[in-house]
């Protein structure tokens, strides 16, 4: 996982929250949307998008909350991408 300089726990969550919620607009799918779920997404989407970044690029840090951003948001618009292929295909709501 990177090191996500200066950002902290509340960096994180907001992060995370907005990574979420961007991917949501992304991937139209009916996955789990919500506050809470767009802070896991996230999360778990900066998690996997700093895996990317180290993978690819080589680097262990990202600076700065727009670095952190777009890292996060990729790996978030997989995560959605991966739920929405693992969910049911007649959800009805």
């Amino acid at each position: 996982m990177p090191d996500f300089t200066g950002i902290g726990l509340i960096g994180w969550i907001i992060i995370g929250f907005l990574a979420g919620a961007l991917s949501g607009l992304v991937v139209r799918a009916r996955t789990a949307g919500g506050c809470l779920a767009n802070i896991l997404i996230g999360i778990l989407g900066g998690i996997i998008g700093g895996f990317l970044a180290r993978s690819l690029f080589g680097t262990n840090e990202v600076y700065g909350w727009i670095g952190a951003l777009v890292v996060a948001f990729v790996g978030a618009v997989i995560v959605r991408w991966l739920l929405a292929l693992a969910g049911p295909k007649d959800r009805h709501w």
